[in-house]
């Protein structure tokens, strides 16, 4: 704008004299005048409004805060959620191999055990049932042989009676 009003202020000078150039000066004075005092204006303008447009860009960041806490703790949840799916899957892969190396070891055991002649909980628990079935049986003897006994009893106490009385 300046180098405009420069360049008609020397056409004019060429043209006119000295009485237009003074004119054209007075002319592009008032216009730097009008120019920096526009400058003034809004530079006291943003000063009152700074504080309002402050404020307004601290709620505003404030909000684009809360909505990217609010993205990140969602995003934090989701990866939560699938840490601990994978974490139960490892876990359940991990037992799984762990039983069949719990099975691998007792089945090795065993067959140790056998070689050296110890008898299994199998043979042990066959054992048992089958000495129950022996007690049973024992049990129903020595019923009926007390039976027999008693009759045989008196006898002998006749017998050890007499050797008192001789």
């Amino acid at each position: 704008m300046v180098k405009k009003l420069k360049q008609m202020a020397d056409k004019k000078a060429a043209s006119t004299g000295n009485l237009l150039d003074s004119a054209l000066a007075g002319s592009v004075k008032d216009s730097a005048q009008q120019i920096w005092l526009a400058g003034m204006g809004a530079f006291s303008k943003a000063q009152e409004e700074g504080g309002k447009v402050f404020e307004a860009l601290v709620k505003e960041g404030l909000s684009l805060q809360r909505k990217t806490q609010a993205a990140a703790e969602e995003r934090i949840s989701e990866v939560t959620s699938k840490m601990s799916g994978m974490a139960g899957d490892v876990s359940a892969k991990a037992g799984q191999h762990w039983d069949k190396l719990e099975t691998i070891f007792e089945e090795r055991t065993a067959k140790a055990l056998n070689k050296l002649g110890v008898p299994s909980a199998k043979d042990v628990e066959a054992l048992m049932k089958r000495i129950d079935e022996l007690s049973a049986q024992v049990a129903k003897l020595s019923k009926m042989a007390p039976a027999k006994k008693a009759a045989a009893k008196p006898a002998v106490k006749r017998a050890t009676g007499r050797s008192k009385a001789a």
